[in-house]
Order: structure tokens, then C-alpha cells, then sequence
């Protein structure tokens, strides 16, 4: 229960940073452009705190209170904006004055969005998924400034029969660059192969086989890489694995409901045997839980010093052709050597650079895997709803206020893309309109907007239940 409370509180402070950062954007655009802006809100339903902003400002004013028929009849003021915070903490809105919401007195119908220049209202509307984007920009300068931390991408030995043995790469080889970018950690590693699902070709890493020898290329060959694959793994299936410390078999996580859970396994238990066979490490824990699928094995654990005796039978789970077994239960804390840690750091006055370069990468990277996705070479069960976020935003914010902040970052990215996509009800689908204004001299028809609003409805509605649909199918 505190574990899913917590989610829920890491979900909600997640969307409210976002939404309020991209209706914001929306917002001070508007104000800038003399669009009334009505109400601010951060959630939706019934408000819980509302208070009203200072009228606006004196330029506005004068403009007021010569009306548009030339008679101001306000007393020279715009009414402030009210903002809110609603029930529903997972949106938030921005109301502008709008002649097409109904009637607008003569005299404030100048402040109408829909009186605005066709650039005017363009800037509005692409300020929130661009405020989104500078978020990340701004996240990514503190992180870079204050260091961002990874694991050095030192490979152990690859399995028989895979790419990378078969290219020759061996135990201690370290990955300089993959197609040409540099991958300074293992999370760099893994984005850029992530880059390659669904293609056809050759990945080109760049090694160094030992410390103090000469860096060469080679290249893993790939054909549909992955294509559908519902949890991808791409470093595996290369056979391009991490060479990590001796971690000893402590577990860290227990899903609650499973077979460990069931079983009286607990958090923080540390695995002596199997079956009367000792066990050091966790990498032989997870080979002797995985090779009993549905068979009962016997564990000796010690729980605060004292010795447990428990029984386990690991559930059946099919992972490609093979049947594993599995338990539930996850790795805790691993500690490693301080030679294989690696710390990016900039200067404040230079991390500018790096972040802007990460922010065109990862916005790059999210259009990429929409395309893919609607090509099919992208299974859409990578598609995540809010259980996942929340799950994800807990686990980012119990690690480390780095990892927290990072996947704020990755988010907003990923908010502002979507929202620039041209369907109906999003930023993207407004704009679409405001581009065959521009051509044709003429706004879209009231009709074709309410046909392309049902269908965005219908689209977006469909997104939402795939998305949950993929969440409770992780559950």
C-alpha cells in the first residue's frame, strides 16, 4: 500500500510539473500577444483553490478602454486571469478569451484569440510543447553542470553464437561510440542501439579490447532488428553484455502477489541455497530460479541473522522459444568499483552545449520510435499509460534525485512531441489548421473542425486504452 501511494504521489507531482509547465507556455505567449487569458488551471474538475489574478497590464488597458467600437466601458482594465487548482490533478488547461465560445462584448473582442494574426495564434499554440522542450534543455544544463553519473560501458564475455562473439569482442572490451556517438556510460550505449529496432544493416561500434590499446570498429550485423519484439532487448540480443562486480544474491524488491511474495520472501533477505546448493551470487540465484520453471526448490536465507527456510515454486514464463522460471523478486543495491563509475561534468557556462545536444537527441529519438511504431517495426506494447509513469517516477525518485530529474526531463520531451503529432484536440492538430489557413487564405471550415475533433477523440480515446491496456498487462 505505501509503495502504491507513493507512486501515486511521484505521478501526480510528475504531471503537475509538466502540465503546468506546458500550459504556461500557452499562457505567458498569450498575455504576450494581448490574448485575454480567462482562467489557469492545473487539473481538472471542481476547483480546490482559485484566486484571481492583478488586471492587466497598463498597454492593455489603454487599448481597452478605447474599445473596439471606441467607447471603454471597464474602467480602462482587463479583468486578471483566475487560476485554479482543481480535483483531478492529471491535466490542466489554459481558457482564453474566444469568440467561437460564445459572445464577446465589442469592446474586449479585440483580445479574442481568434482576432489574433495567424502567427500571433501559431506562437500560442507551439508554446507549450516548445516549453516543454526548454524544460528538458533547462534540466539537462543542471544535470551536466552538476555531473550526470553512469556505469563505464565495459563488456564481459559474449555467449556462443552471438554478433559480438562472433565479431571477436571479448571480457574488458569498452564501447567508445556506437555509429559514431559517444558513449561515455552504459545508458549511452543502450539509447543508441534502441536508435536501431526495426532496421537492416550494420551497427558499428567503436572498442577498445584493453585498456592502453589502439581503438578499433567492428560491426554487428542486423536484419528487421527486433522487429515486434514486445520487450526488446538489444544489447542482449547482440550478445553485448555489461561486465559487472560480484553482486552478492539480496534482494531488494518483492512484487507483491507473486510466488516469492506468496512464499514469505522478503525484502532485504539474503539467498545462502537452493536446493542445498550454496549460492554466492545473484547471477547464479536468477540461473537456478530460472532453470525450475513450476518445480518446488527448498531456499535458505538469512533475514537479520537469522536463518529462514522457505518454498518456492517459480512460475512458468516464456520468454522467446525458451521456458524460464520466475519468482518476482528484484536485485537490490549494487555498489560498484569507483573505476568503473563515470561522472559527465561541465562548466555552467559550457553545459549549455551538451544539454542542447542531449535535448535534439531525445527528441530525435522520440519521433523516431512514433514513426517505427506506426511502421510496426515497434511493438505498441512499449506504449506506457499513467500506471507506468507512476511505477517509473517512483523508482526514479527513490533512486536518486539525478534519475528523477532525468526522467522529468525525458517526459516533458516525450509530452511535447506528442502534442505537436497533427491530430485533432492536440497542439499538432491546431496547427495543421492554422497551415491550410495559411495556404488557402481562409480558416478551416467549423465543420471539418468538429469532424476532426470527434475523430482525434476516437484516435486519442483508443491511445489511452492501449496504453492502460499495457500497464495492468505489466502489472
Amino acid at each position: 500500500m505505501i509503495e502504491i501511494l507513493q507512486s501515486i504521489l511521484a505521478l501526480i507531482v510528475t504531471i503537475a510539473i509538466l502540465v503546468t509547465v506546458h500550459e504556461f507556455g500557452h499562457f505567458y505567449v498569450a498575455k504576450r500577444c494581448g490574448v485575454m487569458v480567462e482562467r489557469f488551471s492545473v487539473g481538472f474538475g471542481r476547483p480546490l483553490l482559485t484566486f484571481r489574478g492583478a488586471p492587466q497590464s497598463p498597454v492593455v488597458a489603454k487599448q481597452v478602454s478605447s474599445g473596439a467600437d471606441g467607447q471603454g466601458d471597464n474602467g480602462g482594465t482587463l479583468p486578471g486571469t483566475e487560476y485554479v487548482i482543481a480535483m483531478i490533478p492529471l491535466g490542466g488547461y489554459v481558457k482564453m478569451l474566444d469568440e467561437r465560445d460564445g459572445q464577446v462584448p465589442p469592446h474586449l473582442s479585440p483580445f479574442a484569440f481568434n482576432r489574433k494574426s495567424l502567427i500571433a495564434r501559431v506562437a500560442i499554440v507551439a508554446a507549450g510543447p516548445v516549453a516543454n522542450f526548454l524544460l528538458a534543455f533547462g534540466l539537462y544544463w543542471i544535470l551536466f553542470t552538476a555531473g550526470v553519473s553512469g556505469v563505464a560501458p565495459f563488456l564481459s564475455a559474449p555467449s556462443e553464437g552471438t554478433p559480438a562473439q562472433q565479431a571477436g569482442l571479448g571480457a574488458g572490451a569498452e564501447v567508445l561510440s556506437v555509429d559514431e556517438r559517444s558513449t561515455p556510460t552504459w545508458r549511452a550505449v543502450s539509447l543508441a542501439l534502441f536508435d536501431r529496432l526495426g532496421e537492416t544493416g550494420s551497427i558499428v561500434l567503436t572498442v577498445r579490447d584493453a585498456p592502453g590499446e589502439i581503438e578499433r570498429q567492428v560491426g554487428l550485423p542486423i536484419k528487421n532488428f527486433l522487429i515486434g519484439e514486445d520487450e526488446p532487448d538489444p544489447a542482449g540480443a547482440l550478445g553485448l553484455m555489461l561486465e559487472r562486480p560480484p553482486i552478492p544474491p539480496v534482494l531488494g524488491e518483492v512484487v507483491p502477489g507473486g510466488r516469492a511474495d506468496a512464499a514469505g520472501i522478503a525484502k532485504g533477505d539474503r539467498v545462502l541455497k537452493v536446493s542445498g546448493q550454496s549460492i554466492e551470487t545473484w547471477q547464479a540465484f536468477v540461473e537456478r530460479i530460472q532453470a525450475a520453471p513450476e518445480r518446488a526448490l527448498e531456499l535458505e536465507v538469512d533475514r537479520a541473522g537469522q536463518r529462514q527456510f522457505l518454498t518456492v515454486r517459480p512460475e512458468a514464463a516464456s520468454v522467446g522459444d525458451a521456458t524460464i522460471g520466475r519468482i518476482g523478486v528484484g536485485l537490490g543495491d549494487v555498489s560498484w568499483p569507483s573505476e568503473r563509475q563515470r561522472v559527465v561534468r561541465e562548466p555552467i557556462y559550457w553545459a549549455w552545449i551538451p544539454a542542447l545536444d542531449k535535448t535534439v537527441e531525445m527528441i530525435g529519438f522520440t519521433l523516431d520510435s512514433i514513426t517505427k511504431m506506426v511502421q510496426g517495426l515497434i511493438s505498441t506494447s512499449n506504449l506506457s499509460g499513467p500506471i507506468t509513469i507512476a511505477k517509473i517516477a517512483n523508482q526514479t525518485a527513490q533512486t536518486s534525485l539525478e534519475s528523477f530529474v532525468t526522467f522529468i526531463a525525458l517526459v516533458s520531451i516525450s509530452l511535447g512531441v506528442l502534442n505537436l503529432l497533427p491530430i485533432p484536440m492536440l497542439d499538432g492538430g491546431h496547427l495543421l489548421y492554422f497551415l491550410v489557413e495559411g495556404v488557402t487564405g481562409r480558416p478551416v471550415s467549423e465543420r471539418i473542425q468538429m469532424w476532426g475533433l470527434q475523430i482525434g477523440m476516437v484516435f486519442l480515446v483508443g491511445i489511452m486504452m492501449l496504453a492502460f491496456y499495457n500497464d495492468l498487462l505489466r502489472l
